[in-house]
């Protein structure tokens, strides 16, 4: 008989919760946002919480180490052997343990490095994005080896850049490629959901292009009474720039090479979705009154979350807080975009386009000065296998008593599209619990517990039903 959605969640909270509290409250942030992360210890720090939890599982032959490769970030490595000598196929659980900043004030009572429950919710930086990953993994593998389920060999990788774009990826799988082995099944517990009633999951990633942009005009500042009508306004050289990229009323990317159309199967699933969900991401975000959401209806909705060209300016420098503005026409302005793409746009050739039409022609004379970041690749699945479909059903339906959804995803997971070029052969299930208000990457960043256990319950289906093909 199989663990039911709240045996899965005791043995969560029993077994993994008290290890994942404290995660919470280690700043183990990205090297994107901090560059003196080896000095610092909390990559580190984490990577010995995951390790020395990881090594108590009750798993015959499991090993626990790290990898380390240069000047790159460490990576957790979880290998378990197969039950049987004969296999030779792997599968390969992918979570990471890097964390974005708290990214503005949380709510009174919560602290993006205090862990904190509240009902079915766990708070915390880092709790569902994605510490929470090698706890579900390996807790599935362990009930499966209990029950006496025979197991694949199972490698749980755990990386500790994903929130910069992975950039250390590469050479850990360089490292591991022979004791990887042929991967035949990668399961990535990095995505989201619509819902907390099923399982879900993911049929498509964005990729994302992130640049930083500057305009200088001046040396220094100078008062506005003197400049102003004679220097031209940093920020204004940068709206213009802007308007090269996005059309300012509508938000539509205007570089055709950065648009694709998604398959049919993709956009017959949204609209599934749509029927059954009415408008999911109508709903989905802490808008203010009267706010006129782009896209048409619910399906138009998804698809432009999961498939169209976006760009957000993420972050300003060169002006100083309103309670320190002066009267001064400021010597610049730089901007961080992050430009989302389709899922199957080659992300290298997006991100030379954006800094081509950025760069060239500086308005006015000004200095306009573009740096590219580590490009992330889009990625689409592979069409599934019958017994990937029917373990996936079997997982949703026993602990959610109903099917599971699929849905396109607007982040980015780099490892995907690492990994699909690496083992074209590979099946995938992408999933996670980043559901409604779980506000990955924003304030109060929250785990849904009931939902760990139903991922849970989806590593275990499909692991047991890759051992018995």
């Amino acid at each position: 008989m199989e663990p039911t959605l709240p045996a899965l969640m005791a043995r969560f909270e029993a077994e993994a919760l008290e290890a994942l509290c404290e995660y919470v409250s280690i700043e183990c942030l990205s090297p994107d946002f901090d560059a003196n992360w080896r000095e610092h210890g909390a990559i580190e720090e984490a990577i010995g919480l995951f390790a020395g939890w990881a090594a108590t599982r009750s798993i015959d032959g499991l090993s626990v180490s790290t990898s380390r490769a240069g000047d790159a970030t460490p990576a957790l490595v979880v290998d378990i052997p197969a039950t049987s000598p004969t296999s030779t196929e792997t599968v390969l659980i992918y979570g990471h343990l890097d964390k974005q900043p708290p990214l503005g004030d949380w709510s009174p009572g919560l602290d993006p490095f205090t862990p904190v429950r509240r009902g079915d919710l766990l708070f915390g930086r880092g709790t569902a994005d994605d510490g929470y990953a090698l706890f579900a993994a390996l807790l599935a593998l362990e009930e499966l080896a209990g029950a006496g389920r025979a197991l694949p060999h199972c490698v749980v990788l755990v990386e500790a850049s994903e929130e910069s774009g992975s950039p250390d990826l590469t050479v850990h799988l360089d490292a591991l490629a022979e004791q990887l082995g042929s991967v035949e099944l990668v399961i990535c517990l990095d995505s989201g959901a619509l819902d907390f009633d099923r399982l879900w999951v993911t049929s498509s990633l964005r990729g994302n292009v992130v640049v930083n942009v500057s305009v200088e005009v001046l040396a220094h500042g100078v008062h506005s009474g003197e400049a102003g009508g004679v220097v031209p306004s940093s920020f204004r050289l940068l709206r213009q720039l802007l308007d090269r990229i996005e059309d300012p009323l509508t938000g539509q990317v205007l570089l055709p090479e950065l648009d694709a159309q998604p398959p049919d199967h993709l956009l017959a699933a949204a609209a599934q979705v749509a029927n059954e969900l009415g408008d999911p991401l109508g709903s989905a975000f802490p808008t203010v009154p009267g706010l006129e959401l782009m896209g048409r209806d619910g399906t138009d909705r998804l698809l432009r979350q999961s498939w169209s060209p976006a760009l957000a300016v993420t972050g300003l420098e060169g002006a100083p807080p309103l309670a320190d503005a002066g009267n001064v026409l400021r010597a610049s302005t730089s901007a961080r975009l992050s430009l989302r793409i389709p899922p199957n746009v080659d992300a290298v050739l997006a991100t030379e386009s954006l800094v081509a039409a950025l760069a060239a022609d500086p308005p006015a004379g000004a200095r306009v000065t573009v740096e590219a970041g580590h490009p992330a690749q889009g990625w689409v699945a592979p069409q599934p296998e019958r017994w990937l479909v029917d373990a996936i059903d079997h997982a949703s339906r026993a602990v959610f008593s109903r099917a599971p959804g699929t849905m396109g995803e607007g982040g980015s997971i780099p490892f995907l599209a690492e990994l699909g070029q690496r083992f074209p052969s590979s099946q995938f299930l992408v999933t996670g619990v980043l559901g409604p208000g779980s506000n990955a990457h924003g304030p109060d960043e929250s785990l849904h517990l009931p939902t760990v256990a139903g991922v849970m319950a989806a590593v275990r289906s499909v692991v047991a039903a890759f051992a018995g093909r």
